[in-house]
């Protein structure tokens, strides 16, 4: 491997680029006509455009990612989070071409990016899981048998969904015979997959995600957990590590089922269990991200451990440097998503120039971002602006780190969601540890209005 077409955009492109610059690897930048003069183009030691800006025409379109790394001599693709990354079939073309894809094998992205398949997978490793169908569900008078056995509320979920998309939630039985079809029609529109499958639905969970790491060697640690709980309709907003609900006695079961899951699959590469904690501690397999998270800055502020160059590392065929009694879990970090949207406004896209960016700094701050004074957000992609990524001693100390790096974001021309992270830290739910899955949605729904800004921005 000696140089690496980052298949992506915005600041993983950046983030990326960074972590192969540090192992002495060429990077190569692929574009849309659209971000020409974004960040990661500046960035790279190449760069090409690979088409128009909508991404079906562009940072979606295999040909033309693969047409770019016969162009520029590129013998290894990273595909960052979203877009292809989890595309088995991109990954299994990759391989065929000669291509290293940095991430696992097709085979593993395959039986994990089902989520019925991965269920299973679940199983067999001896995980709790959702209690739900056995499998894919076909047609209504059988998934309406199937809903009353497990009793109401029930989600109804894309086998091949994700990012919180292709989820319809019925709380009754008129309403699961309205949503069924609905939902196969999602899911046929936004994953040319129609198959859909049943979960009892959690009351009142946390979302606890666990990040791991395994070589091409059978070696395998888990990084701890993210408690990724704080979210606006299933997209997450703020992450912090370690979880104010979790004891050191969960953490470990938890990461050892995390581990177990990736050894029943094969998986090598870094990648992401997620699970639902319920009220009485009790913990189900949820999902596999078969890719690098967009928190997994949480992760390597906690531990000290470049997630993204070990990514690489074990891509090219390095062992695992470390074993679990290595890994030190040091401090507490907490990301805040700085999004284009503005929180008054049931956090509508807010794309535009950007008049001024002004990031914070100063101890126990990071910012990662792709964004700069007079940088045009297009509306055609994810509204991330930055992630801000602090950390304290102790959660209260992240917590008034978090305050003062919010306070002293400066960002003009597009709204964006500092608001509401400068709200969320004076709630007393928040600061206390005692929210779950629906709190910001149960806020907005009550008509609550995010009102704080930074401080004054000088004349």
């Amino acid at each position: 491997m000696h140089k690496v077409l980052i298949a992506n955009r915005g600041e993983i492109a950046v983030r990326v680029i960074r972590a192969c610059h540090d192992l002495g690897l060429q990077t190569v930048a692929v574009y849309s006509e659209v971000d020409s003069e974004a960040l990661h183009v500046l960035h790279a030691d190449e760069a090409i455009c690979v088409g128009e800006a909508p991404s079906h025409r562009s940072y979606l379109k295999i040909p033309h990612i693969l047409s770019a790394c016969e162009v520029t001599g590129a013998d290894a693709i990273h595909p960052g989070y979203g877009f292809l990354s989890e595309n088995a079939n991109f990954a299994s073309i990759c391989e065929s071409c000669g291509l290293n894809f940095i991430g696992p094998s097709p085979a593993a992205i395959a039986l994990l990016g089902d989520k019925a398949k991965a269920k299973e997978v679940a199983k067999r490793a001896g995980c709790p899981v959702i209690p739900g169908s056995p499998g894919v569900v076909q047609n209504l008078k059988d998934a309406l048998e199937i809903a009353k056995k497990l009793g109401f509320p029930i989600f109804i979920k894309a086998v091949a969904g994700g990012g919180g998309k292709g989820i319809r939630i019925a709380h009754t039985e008129e309403e699961f015979q309205k949503h069924f079809s609905a939902a196969r029609a999602e899911a046929e529109a936004s994953f040319a997959n129609p198959d859909v499958y049943l979960e009892k639905m959690i009351m009142n969970p946390r979302h606890i995600e666990i990040q791991i790491v395994g070589d091409k060697y059978g070696h395998y640690v888990h990084l701890g957990e993210r408690d990724c709980t704080i979210q606006r309709r299933r997209q997450k907003l703020i992450e912090e590590a370690p979880s104010p609900v979790l004891s050191p006695k969960l953490r470990q079961k938890m990461g050892q089922a995390a581990i177990d899951i990736a050894k029943e699959a094969g998986y090598h590469s870094v990648g992401t269990v997620e699970f639902l904690l319920d009220s009485d501690q009790n913990f189900y397999f949820m999902e596999v991200n078969t890719r690098i998270q967009v928190e997994h800055t949480v992760t390597e502020e906690l531990t000290g451990i470049d997630i993204a160059n070990l990514q690489i590392r074990i891509a090219r065929g390095e062992k695992l440097p470390f074993q679990q009694k290595d890994i030190q879990f040091d401090n507490h970090v907490i990301q805040f998503r700085v999004n284009a949207e503005d929180p008054q406004m049931n956090f509508a896209p807010s794309p535009g120039r950007l008049e001024y960016y002004v990031p914070p700094g100063g101890p126990h701050v990071r910012v990662d971002s792709a964004c700069y004074t007079g940088y045009s957000i297009p509306p055609n992609y994810d509204s991330m602006i930055a992630k801000l990524i602090v950390r304290g001693k102790d959660r209260e100390k992240a917590i008034a780190a978090g305050k003062r790096a919010l306070r002293e974001f400066h960002i003009g021309g597009v709204k964006t969601t500092i608001p509401f992270h400068l709200d969320i830290l004076e709630h007393k739910a928040f600061l206390e540890g005692k929210y779950d899955l629906g709190y910001v949605d149960g806020l907005i729904a009550r008509g609550y209005q995010f009102t704080k800004e930074p401080l004054e921005r000088p004349q």
